[in-house]
């Protein structure tokens, strides 16, 4: 007859840490050290897309100030883009009480707008976190609320098309948006022409731009 030792401790396992998957761009930030110290396993990795990768979901981190400068040079657009190649995804904007959201460089209608179209257009959910702190511990909840998964770094940066390209660069140029930039290509075919432009030629398109655009390039 068998007999059990009832007083033995139960042996139990320990559950392996959550691993949260790093851009390498983002090692200059607090939020690595602060994932660690809520007892969080972090592994730098290249990403191609995302700063982080939390079971299989990716999130983008910005800091008030460099969101808006994204907006400025269009980069957010790009990686908006590329961020949804992950089904589930979320962007991060981070110092809401470091800094005014609504001051600075970008009228606050303006920034209003391109939220809602954060929101609406691109459907990519966003996150307001006080500081690196706060955005640590957002990182640590989700990790711990989803499920396990293997994590797929399966995704690659979105490669735009040669008119898109030019585009894209023609768009750079100050107060020159996608409706001004398809003119000039169209009416110059390509860069090289555009650049070699006389002022008076531009004026066809840029208006009392063309002053500016030519000062630029100069």
């Amino acid at each position: 007859m068998a007999f059990y030792n009832i007083f033995s401790k139960k042996q139990t396992k320990e559950k392996p840490k959550i691993k949260i998957i790093i851009d390498n761009r983002e090692k200059n930030s607090l939020v690595a050290s602060e994932l660690i110290s809520l007892g969080l396993e972090t592994e730098f990795k290249q990403l191609p897309v995302a700063d982080y990768l939390v079971n299989n979901i990716a999130i983008e981190r910005k800091t008030i100030s460099d969101f808006k400068s994204s907006i400025i040079n269009k980069r957010i657009i790009k990686q908006l883009q590329e961020l949804k190649q992950y089904p589930k995804h979320l962007l991060i904007l981070e110092g809401i009480q470091e800094e005014d959201i609504y001051e600075g460089t970008i009228h606050e209608n303006a920034f209003r707008g391109f939220l809602l179209s954060v929101a609406l257009e691109f459907q990519v959910p966003i996150i307001f976190t006080q500081n690196e702190k706060d955005t640590a511990k957002y990182l640590s909840v989700l990790a711990k609320k989803t499920e396990k998964q293997e994590i797929a770094i399966r995704a690659s940066k979105i490669f735009l098309s040669k008119p898109e390209r030019q585009q894209f660069i023609i768009e750079g140029f100050p107060n020159i948006g996608p409706i001004t930039a398809k003119k000039l290509i169209k009416k110059f075919k390509t860069l090289k022409n555009i650049i070699n432009a006389g002022e008076e030629e531009l004026k066809e398109i840029l208006g009392k731009r063309a002053e500016e655009f030519r000062e630029l390039i100069e």
